[in-house]
Order: structure tokens, then sequence, then C-alpha cells
């Protein structure tokens, strides 16, 4: 792993930009199907990710896909409750598969595994753009990439690349594939040590209130006392539902943001008030509802939050990532098939995810009027059937979208 650029080889089967959960799933998955893959990451590994590291049941399954469930759960903390609150200060407990593991360990964990899979890492190498080949008709083809680290430069010639670059845009516009190029919202965290609050915060704690509408705040325990405490804003992906340019990224203060979070939060104003920051806040933007990118190209396919694979509401990102990651490996399974057929492969794949980051995009006007989850808790609180569902929305085993619809509100006041 990490090898350096200079040891770049000349061609590949497959290049793969980008060692967070799409790019290793994609390079492990492709590895194991004995494929000549290259995986290159701007990063030395293991680094740092910001992220809520929570891992919800579709991490769960991609993870037991890729075979390294076992040991990410090994290492993670587990938790079997989200705990929802709502601005009048009530809560409820949905049951779920869960768990908390920092990126810079879970991604580690996947990159060092596509590397034992037969996948060639070389970090750090930054991608500079495509290299491109002229098609009689249509777009030129990808036909590899130009990576360069200092003042070294590469050239490396692939039959495909899979661009995982992550949701800033840069290398989406070098590849030409970014349609937008600011982010649905953005989020700011930060890890704090406080042995205290170990076993009082068990529960993956999610709160919506009018103070810091069109998003939420979270606290999710990690092992060792440590705590992942952060705030999130979708002002952009309610523009962008609207019609308006998101060519900049929200103007909210998120530093503002998180100080009225922890005036709200007990258990963050506790958690803060005892604890050890490890480390300053940091932010980063997200790409949200398989929005704001092309997805394929002749010789080039975009998976993970470059392709936009974060959930709005939730934030949550990983399980789906890596699932585009496994469906973009998946489509390049038989390398001799055309371009068209490949890229009809894969988009099939995310048509196939496309319903439920509707649906969570439609659920998405809780951040807007957070009473709405008052209005949840209240109902649920009073109807376990409601409460079944919220878990199976969790879990994806039921939509959403449909609590939060007309109908859905409608069935609040009926259900029994």
């Amino acid at each position: 792993m990490n090898h350096p650029i200079q040891d770049l080889p000349a061609a590949c089967d497959v290049l793969v930009v980008g060692a967070g959960p799409a790019g290793s799933a994609a390079a492990l998955t492709l590895a194991r199907a004995g494929l000549d893959v290259v995986l290159v990451d701007q990063h030395t590994f293991p680094r740092d990710k910001v992220c809520g590291d929570g891992l919800i049941p579709d991490a769960h399954h991609a993870l037991r896909r890729l075979g390294v469930l076992d040991e990410v759960m090994a290492s993670a903390q587990h938790a079997s409750l989200a705990r929802c609150s709502g601005p009048r200060g009530g809560f409820i407990d949905i049951p779920g598969t869960l768990a908390v593991l920092p990126r810079k360990e879970l991604d580690m964990i996947l990159c060092r595994a596509a590397a034992g899979a037969g996948a060639h890492m070389f970090a750090p190498v930054q991608f500079v753009g495509p290299l491109e080949d002229p098609m009689e008709n249509g777009r030129a083809r990808v036909t590899g990439a130009r990576l360069q680290h200092g003042d070294t430069k590469r050239v490396l010639q692939a039959r495909w690349t899979v661009l995982a670059s992550g949701a800033r845009p840069q290398a989406l516009i070098a590849a030409g594939m970014s349609t937008r190029t600011g982010p649905s919202g953005i989020a700011l965290r930060g890890y704090v040590r406080n042995q205290a609050m170990v076993g009082r915060i068990d529960k993956l704690e999610l709160v919506w209130n009018r103070a810091f509408a069109h998003g939420y705040g979270w606290v999710f325990p990690c092992p060792d006392g440590v705590f992942n405490i952060g705030v999130g804003t979708f002002e952009n992906a309610v523009g962008a539902q609207k019609g308006r340019s998101a060519k900049r990224e929200t103007s909210t203060n998120l530093h503002r943001v998180m100080e009225e979070f922890i005036r709200i939060h007990v258990p963050a104003r506790e958690l803060l008030a005892g604890g050890t920051p490890l480390g300053p806040w940091k932010g980063a933007p997200l790409r949200c509802s398989l929005e704001g990118a092309q997805h394929v190209r002749p010789g080039l396919l975009v998976a993970g939050e470059a392709a936009g694979s974060t959930y709005l509401v939730s934030g949550e990102g990983i399980g789906k990532a890596m699932e585009t990651g496994i469906l973009a490996a998946e489509a390049l399974h038989a390398m001799d098939d055309t371009d068209a057929v490949i890229q009809a492969r894969y988009e099939a794949g995310l048509r196939a995810l496309q319903p439920r980051f509707d649906m969570y995009r439609r659920a998405s006007t809780i951040d807007r009027h957070p009473w709405l989850i008052d209005l949840l808790i209240w109902r649920a609180k009073r109807n376990p059937a409601l409460l079944k569902r919220l878990s199976g929305v969790l879990n994806e085993t039921s939509s959403p979208g449909n609590l939060l619809s007309l109908h859905g509100f409608r069935r609040l006041f009926l259900q029994h």
C-alpha cells in the first residue's frame, strides 16, 4: 500500500480514483474478479475523513458482501438504537443494526482488503485529468488518466476508469462530469473524548430543531470513550429542488449552528463541558440524491459521493457509496462488452437505487419544518406500528417518503 507515484505502471485494466468506501469497494470487487486494478488516492493512508462515521444496515450489508464485516465490527462501537429528538425535547428510539467506526479506521480496512485482493495502491497521487481518444461519433473516450504528485507527473493507460473522488468537485470538473459544482449541503464535525459519557450516550443521537432548520445535529458513540459530534445543513439541496442554482457552498456559519446545537442538546453540552476535544472542528461538502454529476461516459464511471451517494435527511452515505462502487465493478466484470453495454449496466444499477434516494428527498421536508419530527414522535409513542415502520425505514425495509407525504400525514392521525 501507499506505493509512490514513481512506481506506477504504464497501463492497467481499471484505474480507480479515490480509495474511500466507493473506490475501495470497486477495487476490491474488481481485483477479486481477476482484473488488473490500480487504485490511487491523493492522501497517504491511513488518513482522516470528515464524516459522521455511522454504519446503518445498508453499510452492514455492503461490508458483508465485501467480506470485511467481521473485521469492521471487531473494531467498531456497536449500537442497537437511533434516538431522534425533536424541537420540543421529545424523542423516540428506533431499533436497528448500527455501529460507529471513524473513517480513518474504516477506510483503512477497506483499502487494505482491496490491496490484499490484488489491487495496486498508490498514494499520494492526484488525478489531474482524463486521457481521451477521439471517437467518430459522440464524446471522446476516456483511456486513462494524467496523474501527479508534486513535480512528478505520470500518464496511466486504462481500459476503464472509475472516478470515486468524493464530494469535492475538482476531479469531476476535470473529467467533464460535473453538472453542479456546489454541494447539496455541508457538515461540520469533531471528536471529543469523555469517559464519563460512556454508557450515557450509547445510541446514535440525531436532533432536529428550529435553531438549525435545513439540517440536524448528531452525537455518535465511537470506541474508546470517543464521540463524534457534528451538524449538517442541506440549504443548497432545498435551493436545487426549487430550481435555483447551487454554484457556491451555503453561507450558513456552521460554527454558529454547532454552538446552537450544543446549547440546545443537553448530552452534547455535557459531552463538551467535561470532555477533551481531539483536534479542531472540520467541515466538508455533501453530494446527495444521485445528483450533480453525469455517471457514465465512454471509458469512465462515476461512483460514491462524487455520484451523489449520500441520503438527504440522514446524511448517511457510507453504505450507498460502497453499493455504487460494487455496481461499477460488476458493470465492468465483462470487460470485452461494448462501452454502451457497460454504461447501460451501471446506469441500470443506479436506477434501481434511485427510488430510495427520491424517498429521502421527499422526506427532507423535516429539515425545513422540524416540527414534523415532533408530530412523528408524538404519534409513534402512541402507535407501535408506526415505530415499527420507522425501524423499517432505518433497516431499508419500508419507505421514508410515505411517512412524510400528505397521505402519510393523514395516516398519522387516522392510524390506531
